[in-house]
C-alpha cells in the first residue's frame, strides 16, 4: 500500500514560507502532478515528501508509516532529478544498478531487475554505453531507469523533462505515461509545463505561493478552474475572462458587455440574482465560443485586430470593452485584421467568476 498522506506540512525559510499547510492525499499507484510556476512551492514540497528537507510543521505518511521525520534511504522511494544525476564515468549498466548494489542486492537479482529496467526503458542496447556519447534523451531514460528498478512503491520525479528540446519532451511524455501504467507506482511528478500535466497526470495539484489551490482530474482543472489563478494559468490560451454587468429586465437575470445582453442558463439565474448591479467576469475558453461572419442572434459583434495561424487552428484577438478576448477558429475560418465578426457565448460553457474575491461561482 502506497497511499501518500501529507498533513498540514508547513516549509519556511526563515521568514519565507515556501510550503503553506499544504494538505493532500495521493491514492494508491495514482499519478499526481504538482503544477505551478516557478517559486510556488511544488520542488519544496517534494523534497519534503523525499526526506531532502525536513518539514518545520505537519505530517507525511506512506500508507500507516509515518515517514516524517525519517531519512531518504528509509523512506523506500526512488526519485529521478530535473539534472539527470547519472555518474559519467560509469557505464549505463553500472548507473541503472547503482542504487541496488548500495541496498546490497545479491548480483543475479541486480542483473535481472537492471536488464528489466532497460527493456521497459528501450536502452537495452546500450548498457555498455557511456554517459558522455549518450544524447539527452537517451540519459534521461538511463535516470528514470535507475530509479524503475529500485521497484520503490513511491517514485518522485521533479522536472525530469525539462532540459529536453520540444520534440524530444513530446516522445519522451509518451513513453513516461506508459511505463508509469505498467509499473503501477505510487508517483508524484512535478513540473510547470501545463501540457505535461492534463497530458500525463492522473490528477493535477496546482498551486500558488506555497499552497494547493487545485487538486482534481486534468478536465475538471481545466474546464472548472476553480478561480482566476488557475483559469490563467492552465490552457494555452488561458482562459478569457469578460466583464459583465448583472441587470435583472421582466424578471429575468441578463449580463450586460456594452450593448449586448448575454442570458445565464436558467440553473445560474437565481444565482447572479444576487448580483444584480454588480459587475461579474464570464469566463470561457478561446474554442469554445462560436464565431460567425454575419449577424445572428444572441451574437456579439466584435473587430478582429490580429490573426495567428497555428497550422490545426487560427487565433484571433478581439477587443470586448476594456477586455483582450482570445478565439479559436478552425484553420479554414479565413480573416483579416479589421474584419468585423460575431461571437456567440454557448451557455453551458460560460464560467462565471466572483470579480472581488476571483472564485468560480459553479453552476448550481
Amino acid at each position: 500500500m502506497a497511499e501518500i498522506r501529507i498533513e498540514n506540512l508547513t516549509k519556511r525559510f526563515g521568514s519565507f514560507v515556501a510550503v503553506d499547510n499544504v494538505n493532500l492525499t495521493i491514492e494508491d499507484q495514482e499519478f499526481a502532478v504538482l503544477l505551478g510556476p516557478s517559486g510556488c512551492g511544488k520542488t519544496t514540497l517534494l523534497r519534503a515528501i523525499a526526506g531532502l528537507g525536513m518539514a518545520d510543521e505537519g505530517r507525511i505518511c506512506f500508507g500507516e508509516r509515518d515517514v516524517t521525520y525519517l531519512p531518504p534511504r528509509d523512506r523506500k522511494i526512488s526519485m529521478v532529478f530535473q539534472s539527470y544525476a547519472i555518474f559519467p564515468h560509469m557505464s549505463v549498466y553500472d548507473n541503472v544498478a547503482f542504487g541496488l548494489k548500495m541496498n546490497k542486492f545479491e548480483k543475479k537479482e541486480i542483473d535481472r531487475r537492471v536488464r528489466e529496467a532497460a527493456e521497459l526503458l528501450h536502452i537495452e542496447m546500450m548498457l555498455e554505453r557511456f554517459p558522455g556519447v549518450m544524447s539527452g534523451g537517451q540519459r534521461q531514460r538511463v535516470a528514470v531507469a535507475r530509479a524503475v528498478a529500485m521497484k520503490s512503491e513511491v517514485l518522485l520525479m521533479d522536472e525530469p523533462l525539462s532540459n529536453l528540446d520540444a520534440l524530444l519532451r513530446l516522445e519522451m511524455r509518451a513513453e513516461l505515461k506508459r511505463l508509469l501504467q505498467e509499473i503501477r507506482a505510487t508517483t508524484i511528478y512535478v513540473t510547470h509545463d501545463q501540457i505535461e500535466a492534463l497530458s500525463m497526470g492522473d490528477r493535477i495539484a496546482v498551486m500558488k505561493e506555497g499552497k494547493i489551490l487545485q487538486y482534481d482530474q486534468p478536465d475538471t482543472v481545466y474546464d472548472k478552474p476553480v478561480d482566476l489563478f488557475v483559469g490563467g494559468f492552465i490552457g494555452n490560451p488561458p482562459m478569457n475572462f469578460i466583464s459583465g454587468q448583472v441587470q435583472r429586465q421582466n424578471g429575468q437575470v441578463q449580463v450586460r458587455i456594452g450593448d449586448y445582453s448575454l442570458v445565464p442558463a436558467q440553473s445560474m439565474q437565481p444565482l447572479l440574482s444576487t448580483y444584480d448591479g454588480k459587475t461579474v467576469l464570464i469566463g470561457i475558453r478561446a474554442e469554445n465560443m462560436e464565431t460567425l461572419r454575419q449577424p445572428a442572434e444572441e451574437a456579439l459583434k466584435v473587430e478582429v485586430l490580429v490573426v495567428e495561424p497555428l497550422g490545426s487552428q487560427n487565433l484571433l484577438t478581439v477587443k470586448i470593452g476594456g477586455d483582450t478576448v482570445k478565439v479559436a477558429t478552425h484553420p479554414t475560418f479565413q480573416v483579416e485584421p479589421g474584419t468585423p465578426v460575431w461571437l456567440h457565448f454557448p451557455a453551458d460553457k460560460i464560467r462565471w467568476v466572483d470579480r472581488e474575491s476571483g472564485k468560480l461561482l459553479y453552476p448550481a
